[in-house]
Order: structure tokens, then sequence, then C-alpha cells
């Protein structure tokens, strides 16, 4: 056999071979592709809610295009999109929107997906939060309240912080939090 000649059979598994790793490039499994995503580091935050405005805040791993869309339902049916914000290391990659021209006394839901800069087709799981819009007029309203959070063998259990989980299903209209989350001063006991 000279140079130029091929048998059969190795013409067929290299051609297969070939083949099949440019087809495995073009169709690599989005699963395959999270790392490259963006992330949320920190998850979603809102404050500074009153009567028809709410601030909500996010930070990404990386420069980003955040895009937010804003709804009073939690299937997004009717949400809103806003103007994409850029997050980059000048503002530690965060990114915080002043939501306005809300109802009172409403269920605001957001939700936000990052784009990579670098690749734009590289986009992050949305990251949804919500919160609830002060009431116009008077009434009733509920609110929680707690303190020092954990330390010293109190607040937590090997199922975690379960003070967090059960203020959360009182559905408060507002959480203040009073003190420390934790105190170093002190062994946790496991």
């Amino acid at each position: 056999m000279n140079k130029l000649s091929m048998t059969r059979r190795a013409f067929v598994t290299s051609a297969s071979a070939v083949g099949l790793a440019g087809v495995s490039s073009l169709v690599l499994p989005y699963y395959s592709r999270a790392s490259q995503r963006p992330a949320f580091t920190h998850g979603v935050q809102s404050g500074d809610v009153d009567a028809t405005s709410g601030m909500v805040w996010t930070r990404t791993d990386r420069p980003s295009r955040v895009m937010f869309e804003v709804s009073s339902t939690e299937n997004f049916a009717t949400a809103t999109r806003l103007a994409p914000l850029d997050t980059s290391p000048a503002s530690d990659y965060t990114v915080k929107r002043l939501l306005t021209d809300l109802a009172s006394d409403q269920d605001i839901f957001y939700r936000m997906t990052a784009a990579d800069l670098a690749d734009i087709n590289a986009v992050s799981e949305p990251i949804i939060g919500r919160f609830r819009t002060a009431p116009a007029s008077k009434r009733d309203i509920r609110f929680a309240w707690s303190g020092d959070t954990a330390g010293q063998g109190w607040g937590i259990d090997e199922t975690g912080m379960k003070t967090y989980a059960t203020i959360g299903k009182h559905t408060p209209d507002f959480f203040l939090h009073s003190g420390d989350t934790i105190y170093a001063d002190g062994a946790m006991k496991d």
C-alpha cells in the first residue's frame, strides 16, 4: 500500500470519526454549557418599598447584560420588559433598579436573566423575586421581627436555620431584622 492508498475499513472509520466530532461540537448539550453561563452570586433582593415603587438588586459572577421583567402575576403572563442594565467590575458586577408606577397593595414579581457580555449567547437561568407594595389606605398589616439569629448553640439545627422559613410561611408585609446574624465570639455546637 502506498502513502495515498487506504483500505475501505480505514476510510469508513476515519470518516465516521471526523463526522461524529464535527456534529458533536455543533450539538453540544445545553446542560454541558452550564459552567459557561453567567450566574447570580447573591440571589435577588428588594427593598425601599413604598405604595408605588420598590428597589430590586442582584449581582452576577462576570460582566453581564441583565434583562428585567416585571409582572403582577406569578406566571409572568402579562410581564413588562424593561431596558437591560450591564454589570461590570466598576459596579462590583451589581445592578439595581427602582421599579416605579406600581399599583399599591399589590404583589410584584420580577425576573432577571443575565447574558455574558463576552459571549451574548451564554445566558443564565432566570432568577425570580417578589415583594408587595405598601397599601395606599389604612389596613391591618403583618410584620415580623427577629434579632440575633444564631450562635453559641442556638438558632441552628441539623436542617439549618428554620427561623427565616417560619417567618416566610407567615407572609409578613415587611420584615425587620435587628441585631447580629451570628455570634462569632462563641463556638457553634453541632
